[in-house]
């Protein structure tokens, strides 16, 4: 959420998700960028997809073959990324054509980055292939 308050990206949830996004609660846990930072919450993953559709999606994935740092990222894709815990599920992977599944470099048999580091890297990525646009 920080990272979306100081990009200017939207963060797109989609229920069930494993925290609350209570105003007190956020507040107490020092998330006083919440009101900084564009949120939308999806009921289900075929509600996001009603929203996603005719715009470019990749995916972050472990299983990917493709770098990050190979894509071409336009305004309005789509990055998403699955809980740290698992990942994003095989199915969707499997629905995803492999230029649109894509992975960090790491040493094989490593834990993978948490998902706070791996998001900012992809977005920075992303970001600087449209010359920070928006950014001062």
């Amino acid at each position: 959420m920080r990272l979306c308050a100081n990009t200017g990206c939207r963060l797109h949830l989609i229920h069930p998700i494993g925290f609350d996004l209570d105003e007190k609660k956020l507040k107490r846990a020092g998330m006083d960028y919440r009101d900084m930072a564009t949120v939308i919450e999806h009921e289900n993953f075929a509600d996001f997809m009603k929203f996603a559709q005719n715009r470019t999606l990749f995916a972050l994935t472990t299983k990917a073959k493709q770098n990050y740092s190979n894509a071409s990222f336009k305004e309005n894709d789509i990055l998403l990324f699955g809980p740290e815990t698992r990942g994003l599920p095989d199915s969707l992977l499997e629905s995803l054509a492999d230029t649109h599944k894509l992975r960090l470099p790491m040493f094989k048999n490593s834990r993978s980055l948490n998902l706070s580091n791996t998001v900012a890297i992809v977005v920075y990525e992303s970001l600087r292939q449209n010359d920070f646009s928006g950014l001062s």
